[in-house]
């Protein structure tokens, strides 16, 4: 993951498929379709976490933090903390599942 800013100061998340995480969020994904004709492939709840969390900028904290109360009780924690270890310490930041379960823990009731 290659964190980026446009020259308008947006921040950009270039995902270049390289790692087996990658890989499993696009089989792990799905089909939403908007109306009127629009389908836009996304991925799982879970993933999204395991991504925002790795990027663990601020709006990336408030959105774990909507994703967690508007899916209580149907995460997969398991394998949410499984996906994002592995990145966590390939970044040099553990601390990132401190974090996310100290929300998972505020967020979730």
């Amino acid at each position: 993951m290659l964190l980026l800013r446009s020259a308008k100061g947006v921040g950009l998340d270039v995902a270049f498929g390289a790692l087996p995480f990658e890989e499993l969020i696009v089989e792990r994904s799905s089909i939403f379709k908007y109306p009127p004709q629009v389908a836009l492939r996304t991925c799982s709840a879970e993933d999204l976490i395991v991504l925002k969390a790795f990027a663990g900028r601020g709006q990336d904290w408030v959105d774990v933090e909507r994703i967690i109360v508007r899916q209580t009780g149907n995460l997969d924690w398991t394998y949410v903390r499984s996906q994002l270890q592995p990145l966590a310490e390939l970044k040099g930041t553990p601390e990132i599942l401190d974090q996310l379960e100290q929300r998972r823990i505020e967020f979730e009731k």
